[in-house]
């Protein structure tokens, strides 16, 4: 590292400069001198740049680094925070900022840049991509997402200047992904002022109608507030408690919020009345509970013990509601200073009370393993992957045991499987089952809080599609979809690889007898990797195999041998490459014809399914011959309609006379006419072909009850 080189003083914003400098008492000579050459740098790289106000750009940098001197940071997250757009807007490189001060530094600009160079379909694919640069350089050293958000911090409040829609675009990423980074790190104060700012910028009118509206109230209920302080002062004192009782503002956003989802006015909203008491230590937060519930009367079931299990983001403290005077909800929050500090400022409280607690450390330790949980989930494109950690910065938690009782936090609304992804992928992939205090449940139940769970495996299980319609967690969703698309891949190339050569053989040509050169000068003209690729863009419909033959067939001048009219044999089960349509529920013996769907693979048909009718005669190239292949031991789905005599018992003997046909009832449901004489019953049963679905049809028709039966078919394709 070079020595700091010499500078002259600042000229712009020379008071600004000094506040800053001399705040830095707490850092070694050596430090200040290192950040003082590390302003001199930016001063001069940003010399030719104006912000959007037309103040000279260096008072950003400096205004994030006084940000980050606030939660008194170490020199190297210092200069990193003046030098952070130094990368970005200036010609300054990486290797250039290590030479000069240090490899920590540089790393921590790279990560805070974003990747200008690199061109984006989208404005969104850029923020997705850029999001996940910088997510991964937040894993590697934490000092990088203070740093960001000290930035969005300076950023948002200094947009007056800016265009409207630029000011709300930037707003409302804001609200979706900073504000709840800094509530997932703890960082409660700039977590409410990011909110507040970002509502302000986008909803100005009704933040100012609020905002006159909560300064009245405040001095309408100021006796009460006082009342009630003193009465909860008195009593803390009586019981020999050491206590400071402050009253609790809420933020303008959160009272909007919770009128927009309550449908509440804003006076019931400020009915509730909000109180912190903080005490020396952690006995006494019980017994200032005790004290407060001999005051005023506890609200049943609003009491939660943040203490024995804290929040995910470090949060600790005791929570109850009281019914105070006049019948006013009075809510209390019970917490040592230690825990008010990591409340009020989270992973920051890490450098601002070096005390020798470990709980700050311990925040550290949690929050680069959620860091790490959130990379784990880096499957398919930005876009998804952005997707699935704004799912994972919901506030809301739910607290479930294991088997062995270790606590495990969710976000509100998971489910058995979002527990089971949470253990191990490997569980998330086999699991078939789910007990919830030591009762059966469904995959899809949500969990409660303090619920005991325990996920049963299967090694023939498998994740379902249906899943991704209630998972919770971004990590269940980023696995399930991975393993489906693997798997789609692989039964795509094999379906994909069929097409192809059936299309080969119509146009008289063995696949064998193609030289390999051809094959390879086809995956390198598609730009794929393999010729595995090939077929899973046929098999997914990306690629007509018509079109892939011919271009495959161009360059060697290959005459047909072999007659055409050739058809595809399906057995019916080869997974999510071929699916049996839910409209007509083809089984085997069915006459069929099939369709490839981007994206979805090949949907198969009845010949005479009514929601097909106008595709195959306005698109008949779209249609391939599929017929089926005999194989034993599969089951389908079918619906059948039987009219029955309204009589007691009928439906057990209609249910009898399915199963010693040797089917199974998947489901049944009724509707009777008007007059009541007759009833129609709609079963989804299983058939193994045709010649099976005779015999059922047959068993039930032997019935004097039944008047008719018939075969379901129809509905949307």
């Amino acid at each position: 590292m070079e020595p700091a080189p010499q500078h002259r003083p600042p000229v712009v914003g020379d008071e600004v400069y000094r506040q800053f400098i001399a705040r830095l008492d707490y850092l070694p000579p050596s430090d200040v001198a290192r950040i003082e050459a590390a302003y001199a740098y930016a001063e001069q790289a940003h010399a030719h740049q104006k912000r959007m106000s037309g103040e000279p750009y260096i008072t950003h940098p400096l205004a994030v680094a006084s940000a980050v001197v606030e939660w008194c940071m170490d020199a190297d997250a210092i200069c990193a925070a003046l030098l952070h757009d130094t990368m970005e807007d200036t010609g300054a490189t990486k290797q250039e900022l290590a030479e000069k001060f240090g490899k920590e530094v540089a790393e921590m600009v790279d990560g805070l840049s974003k990747l200008d160079k690199m061109e984006f379909a989208s404005y969104k694919e850029a923020q997705a991509e850029n999001f996940r640069k910088m997510l991964m350089a937040m894993a590697r050293d934490l000092r990088v997402v203070l740093i960001k958000l000290a930035d969005r911090q300076h950023n948002i409040r200094t947009m007056s200047a800016m265009r409207a829609d630029k000011r709300v675009r930037i707003a409302r990423e804001t609200l979706e992904i900073y504000a709840p980074i800094a509530l997932r790190l703890g960082l409660s104060r700039l977590y409410r002022e990011l909110q507040d700012t970002a509502f302000r910028l986008i909803h100005p009118h009704r933040a100012e109608v609020l905002a006159k509206a909560l300064k009245a109230a405040k001095g309408n209920r100021r006796e009460l507030l006082t009342r009630i302080q003193e009465s909860v002062c008195d009593k803390l004192a009586h019981a020999g408690l050491e206590a400071e009782v402050f009253g609790r503002e809420k933020s303008l956003y959160s009272i909007f919020c919770k009128m927009k989802e309550k449908r509440l006015s804003f006076s019931q909203v400020l009915d509730i009345y909000g109180f912190r008491v903080v005490v020396d230590k952690v006995p006494n937060c019980y017994l200032a509970l005790g004290a407060l519930h001999s005051l005023y009367k506890p609200v049943p079931g609003k009491f939660k013990d943040y203490i024995a299990i804290p929040k995910a983001n470090g949060y600790q403290s005791l929570h109850t509601t009281l019914i105070g005077p006049y019948g006013t909800p009075v809510e209390v929050q019970i917490r040592t200073r230690e825990m008010h500090h990591v409340a009020q400022d989270g992973v920051a409280s890490h450098w601002l009370y070096k005390d020798g607690s470990e709980s700050s450390a311990e925040l550290q330790i949690k929050t680069h393993k959620w860091l790490q949980s959130l990379l784990e989930s880096q499957t398919g494109n930005s876009a998804e992957f952005f997707e699935d950690v704004k799912v994972d910065l919901f506030p809301d938690e739910v607290y479930v045991f294991t088997p062995k009782g270790k606590i495990m936090a969710l976000p509100h609304g998971a489910t058995a499987v979002d527990f089971a992804y949470a253990v191990h992928t490997d569980v998330g992939n086999h699991c078939s089952a789910a007990r919830i205090n030591h009762e059966l449940a469904p995959l899809r139940t949500e969990l409660k809080n303090g619920d005991l769970v325990e996920i049963i495996t299967s090694p023939d299980a498998s994740p379902n599609p249906v899943w991704l319609n209630y998972v919770k967690t971004g990590r269940a969703r980023s696995k399930i979809r991975h393993f489906l698309r693997t798997t789609q891949n692989v039964e795509s190339a094999r379906l994909g690889e069929r097409l192809l050569r059936q299309e080969l053989l119509s146009l008289g040509v063995v696949p064998i007898s193609i030289p390999t050169a051809a094959w390879e000068a086809l995956v390198k003209a598609g730009g794929q990797q393999s010729i595995d690729e090939v077929y899973a863009d046929i098999g997914l419909g990306k690629r007509l195999p018509s079109v892939v033959a011919r271009r495959l067939l161009a360059r060697e001048g290959m005459a047909a041998a072999v007659p055409g009219g050739l058809t595809l044999a399906i057995h019916g089960n080869e997974g999510m490459a071929i699916q049996l349509a839910p409209c007509c529920q083809p089984i085997p013996g069915d006459p069929i014809i099939g369709s490839i769907r981007k994206g979805s693979g090949m949907i198969i048909h009845t010949h005479d399914c009514p929601a097909i009718r106008k595709s195959r005669s306005s698109e008949p190239q779209k249609w391939i011959d599929v017929e089926w292949e005999p194989e034993e031991g599969k089951l389908f789905d079918l619906r059948i309609r039987v009219e029955v005599k309204n009589k007691r018992g009928v439906l057990a003997q209609v249910a009898a006379a399915i199963s010693e046909a040797a089917s199974n009832i998947e489901h049944v449901s009724m509707e009777a006419d008007p007059e009541r004489l007759f009833t129609t019953l709609h079963f989804t049963i299983q058939i193994a072909n045709r010649k099976h679905l005779a015999a059922v049809m047959r068993g039930i028709r032997h019935l004097p009850e039944v008047s008719r039966i018939a075969r379901e078919k129809g509905g949307e394709a």
